[in-house]
């Protein structure tokens, strides 16, 4: 299945979602630290309510631990700056799904690290900076996900 990779996020809450996330699709939820949250946060236990258990969550030391561990793969970086639609990709199993901390977003050194495949945004309307974390995840995978068919869905 797909692998969500979050770099460095700081939001229990967007975490916790993403949690549920996993859990729900069959995709694989990949932290990089350092993390904004202690993983026993409230917060964090509350938005993933009971999936914890459902969810294959990895928390990587930093980006290169989650490479070694992720790759070969495409990655895709989710980015407002970016000008490919997320929805112009044919995601395969096994694609990576890169989101970056709250409020800041991917930077720099990570939008161009080499093993970056591509840059992708989510359409949104003019003025508006980003999407919430979660709500961004979630969109991204389930259109991967819709692209196969819905594939172990029952």
């Amino acid at each position: 299945m797909f692998r969500i990779l979050f770099f460095e996020p700081r939001i229990p809450g967007n975490t916790g979602n993403a949690i549920r996330l996993a859990a729900a699709t069959g995709a694989e939820l990949h932290l990089v630290e350092p993390l904004g949250f202690d993983l026993s946060d409230a917060q964090l236990k509350r938005a993933g309510l009971d999936y914890h258990d459902l969810a294959v969550m990895t928390v990587h030391a930093d980006l290169e631990a989650a490479w070694a561990a992720l790759l070969p793969a495409r990655v895709y970086a989710f980015t407002a700056g970016a000008s490919t639609t997320y929805t112009d990709i044919e995601y395969e199993p096994g694609d990576v799904l890169l989101f970056g901390p709250e409020p800041s977003g991917l930077p720099d050194e990570v939008l161009n690290d080499p093993h970056v495949t591509a840059r992708l945004q989510l359409p949104m309307l003019p003025g508006r900076r980003s999407m919430n974390l979660a709500n961004t995840a979630s969109v991204a995978v389930y259109e991967a996900w819709r692209q196969q068919g819905f594939f172990g869905s029952g």
